[in-house]
């Protein structure tokens, strides 16, 4: 149940859901396209990713609300740019740590993370506006929607074109994969099949709703 101010709402089910399904970035919003068509050739680089940007999106969206009675509306954005950049640094440092091998899979991308539109849009809309636990919530929901839309990306492209899902073998030596689908035609291919997915599910809601 919602509290009627909208600017300081109570934690409610929605306020974690909004981002997971009803707004999900990248197939309802279709934002942040750039690292979901780049970097999802297999289900570790679209996990990976995806938990990257949901540990900045929900570290910055904290820390933006916990100080957003402090901070002068005329350099907000510059504010939560910088505060973005500094989890992404962080983020580039423990990936760079934990392993090179992904860390050179993900490339720039790590780096891109400051300019994605959903971490500074959450921080704008949603932190801003927001006591720290809803802002959390609305955040990390957002980033696991995000993280299930690069894995499903990522998911597709790997069993199609490679035969295998997280580095384990699906149909055996006599597959044949599709390599388009590691190439970048390919994110444009699955991400339109999800899409169109995603519409005929949104449709199919409405009319069962309007009969």
């Amino acid at each position: 149940m919602s509290l009627p101010n909208q600017a300081d709402q109570g934690i409610t089910f929605d306020t974690f859901m909004e981002g997971v399904w009803r707004q999900n970035p990248v197939f309802v919003m279709v934002l942040g396209m750039c690292p979901t068509l780049a970097v999802t050739v297999s289900a570790v680089n679209g996990l990976s990713m995806g938990v990257a940007t949901m540990f900045v999106l929900v570290s910055s969206c904290l820390l933006v609300s916990l100080i957003r009675h402090l901070v002068p509306k005329e350099v907000r954005i510059a504010t939560y740019i910088v505060i973005i950049a500094t989890f992404v640094t962080l983020v580039d440092y423990l990936i760079q740590a934990a392993s090179l091998a992904l860390y050179e899979a993900l490339g720039a991308f790590i780096q891109l993370i400051v300019v994605n539109c959903i971490i500074l849009g959450r921080a704008e809309a949603h932190a801003a506006k927001n006591p720290p636990l809803p802002a959390m919530l609305n955040a990390l929901g957002m980033g696991i929607g995000f993280t299930i839309g690069l894995l499903a990306l990522g998911g597709v492209r790997e069993i199609l074109g490679a035969g295998q899902l997280f580095g384990v073998s699906l149909f055996g030596a006599s597959f044949q994969p599709w390599v388009v689908m590691v190439l970048p035609p390919g994110g444009f291919f699955v991400l339109g099949g999800w899409l169109l997915l995603f519409a005929w599910w949104a449709r199919r809601k409405e009319v069962r709703h309007g009969a």
